[in-house]
């Protein structure tokens, strides 16, 4: 009963994304009217939007073992790969802080990765970054995140200035909007 439902759910998420047109403002990261990028979307391709826990073993495991496949086989050429950290995160309604499931180093993470989503929209360069986070997520050495933007000779200040400037958290917020959409409307769809 529990996997019809689960299968049911996909069906219907599947079925959604074929009638929201890219043009629409979900499928792109948020609106530029708040300094922040919006990524091109290339309506020949496939959409595909992976969301995920920063911190999640199971996360960062299927990012640097099975997604990495993507760009290894150049399925790249035929997907709008849109990666979304926020997953089992939350806003709260007392205080109006974004919440993550794995704690404030996730937050912190999540916000760094949007950031780097937001400076750095062409694909192939901000997995580069995200894989190397979840790549020490993995090893347990999260907190060595800045060496990342050494090893791939990437300038962490832009993302850097992102995150101190609350664009990554604008980022997030959003995204919670999105979740918000998405979860109503399959709930709408479920009853």
């Amino acid at each position: 009963m529990a996997s019809t439902k689960l299968i049911f759910t996909f069906v219907i998420a599947f079925l959604l994304s074929l009638f929201i047109s890219p043009s629409h403002s979900f499928w792109s990261y948020p609106p530029n009217d708040d300094g922040l990028k919006v990524s091109a979307i290339d309506s020949s391709k496939v959409n595909l939007s992976l969301y995920y826990d920063t911190l999640c073993q199971n996360c960062s495991t299927f990012i640097v073992a099975n997604l990495t496949e993507v760009f290894n086989n150049d399925l790249i050429t035929i997907i709008n790969l849109r990666l979304v950290p926020w997953a089992n995160a939350y806003i709260n309604k007392t205080n109006n802080a974004i919440v993550c499931q794995h704690g404030p180093d996730e937050c912190l993470l999540s916000t760094l990765e949007a950031c780097a989503i937001n400076v750095w929209p062409n694909v192939n360069k901000h997995y580069a970054v995200i894989y190397c986070f979840q790549f020490l997520a993995i090893e347990g050495k999260h907190k060595d995140w800045k060496s990342c933007f050494d090893t791939l000779g990437l300038n962490k200040t832009s993302v850097l200035d992102c995150y101190i400037s609350g664009n990554g958290t604008k980022a997030m917020r959003y995204t919670a909007f999105q979740c918000s959409f998405y979860k109503s409307m399959l709930m709408k769809l479920a009853i």
